[in-house]
């Protein structure tokens, strides 16, 4: 006669989540503060991109591993997010739809585990409205900061995206001599050193007296070439 052995039930497991906004920034106080809260190091999931929404790689990950019973610690409420509405609704549906509690560690009266009654459940409520609020209102605050900081370096000439292209020294003289039909743009562009390609995108432009292809004034055309062409 065979034996079943009796069928294990799934012990509850604490999971970990740390989030940096760009690539450049360190993880390591949150993964300590994660380690130190008894988190596996190999449940702790990360991310480094933007918390504007939970289009993110390691929470996805991290929200296919969590089931029923299992505890989600965060360092910070802004780890989790900076979007009011999607924090909210993230909130209560791994509380409430999932049944995964949630603790955040440097504040502890968001902790979702243990006794939950109805009192603690709008205290809890409450808080995590004015933080999550906070948390938006400071990430529109970092945005307006960077257009007004752009826009003051743009007052005092500072140039943003690619940098000026220097056209050889000769290239006028080449392009007079094209515009003239006395060299082909061929033989021109190999006189200047560019590609026939590149001469012929600078060549247009300087015709037309514009900035270059990238938009960054190159030399300026004379006043006697602009009238020969």
């Amino acid at each position: 006669m065979k034996l079943f052995s009796p069928k294990r039930t799934r012990q509850p497991a604490a999971y970990g989540y740390a989030r940096v906004s760009s690539a450049g920034q360190n993880l390591d106080r949150q993964l300590d503060a994660l380690k130190s809260a008894g988190i596996e190091e190999s449940r702790i999931f990360c991310d480094r991109k933007s918390g504007k929404d939970f289009n993110r790689p390691g929470w996805t990950k991290l929200e296919r591993r969590l089931r029923k019973g299992d505890a989600l610690v965060i360092p910070s409420l802004d780890r989790l997010g900076r979007n009011y509405v999607e924090i909210l609704e993230k909130w209560r549906h791994l509380t409430k739809n999932r049944e995964v509690s949630i603790r955040v560690l440097d504040m502890p009266v968001l902790n979702t585990g243990g006794a939950y009654g109805l009192v603690m459940r709008f205290i809890v409520e409450l808080v995590l409205r004015v933080l999550a609020f906070v948390a938006e209102c400071e990430r529109k605050h970092i945005r307006e900061r960077q257009k007004a900081g752009i826009e003051a370096a743009k007052r005092r000439g500072v140039r943003f995206g690619r940098p000026r292209v220097e056209l050889p020294p000769r290239f006028e003289f080449w392009a007079e001599k094209t515009a003239a039909r006395e060299v082909r743009q061929t033989d021109a562009a190999r006189e200047c050193g560019m590609s026939p390609t590149t001469f012929r995108r600078y060549y247009q432009a300087w015709k037309r007296g514009l900035p270059d292809p990238h938009g960054y004034p190159s030399q300026t055309p004379s006043k006697t070439s602009r009238q020969k062409v």
